[in-house]
């Protein structure tokens, strides 16, 4: 059997930000189930923070038992064309959802609450990454910083659609960020799952849309660029400084994952 390729080093940076009055970002670090996600929950009364919370939760709770326990039941059955850890994210995320909704339905206060997410779980030579909403995932490889997922949002559903797929219109749509998924508004959800290599040196980024809606692909290259690869704790602090620096008015969080020492 394969050995998991080593994960030494990730940090996350979370900030409020200058408008609202509390954090709804909630991020997860746990190198010991080589998982780590970022959820952006929504909903008043506090239930943003509480939705992603328990998507978090949530999912660190199902790897763990899968992990711990041969035993433990696959309530959403298994796609034959994932692989056993895609399967396992996807598992996952299909629970948190479940959580997050039943929640929902069980207290007023958390009426319409719901959030996105991005998760990724390493396996021997591959991430697995799992996402619903805005929240990205993206790859830093030498000069490149490339986007691996694809937001669950009005205007990209638009863009996919050849008949309405105009660019310059859309950009300035005042329904271009209208989420169009989000983990809980629902009893049972789709969520994107996609495998991608991984090799010492890369650096993987999951972030809320606070980070990702005032810096570029080409903003995040030139901070990530300016730190060692395994500094993940200066580049997250780094990336958030630089989004609130560009006026970013959302909660804003950015984790870095340092894939083996690059040497």
């Amino acid at each position: 059997m394969t050995e998991p390729q080593p994960v030494p080093c990730a940090s996350a940076c979370s900030d409020a930000g200058p408008v609202r009055r509390s954090n709804e970002d909630t991020f997860l670090i746990e190198p010991e189930l080589r998982l780590f996600a970022v959820a952006d929950g929504m909903g008043g009364h506090a239930a943003g923070e509480v939705a992603s919370q328990l998507a978090v939760e949530s999912i660190a709770s199902f790897i763990r038992r899968a992990r711990d326990d041969a035993d433990v039941s696959w309530p959403y059955g298994v796609e034959p064309k994932l692989s056993y850890q895609a399967n396992l994210l996807r598992t996952a995320i299909n629970l948190a959802n479940r959580r997050v909704f039943r929640a929902a339905e069980t207290h007023d206060d958390y009426t319409g609450m719901g959030s996105t997410l991005v998760a990724l779980l390493f396996g021997s030579s591959a991430v697995v990454v799992g996402h619903i909403g805005d929240s990205r995932a993206y790859l830093c490889r030498g000069d490149r910083v490339t986007q691996l997922t694809k937001d669950d949002t009005w205007a990209v559903a638009m863009l996919a659609d050849e008949r309405d797929g105009d660019p310059a219109s859309l950009s300035a749509h005042p329904m271009k960020h209208v989420l169009t998924n989000v983990l809980g508004s629902k009893e049972h959800t789709d969520c994107h799952i996609a495998e991608h290599v991984v090799a010492p040196g890369d650096r993987l980024l999951l972030c809320s849309d606070g980070l990702h809606g005032v810096l570029s692909a080409e903003d995040l290259h030139g901070v990530l660029a300016a730190v060692p690869p395994d500094a993940t704790e200066e580049a997250s602090r780094r990336l958030v400084s630089a989004a609130l620096e560009r006026g970013t008015r959302d909660n804003v969080t950015a984790l870095v994952v340092c894939v083996g020492d690059g040497r």
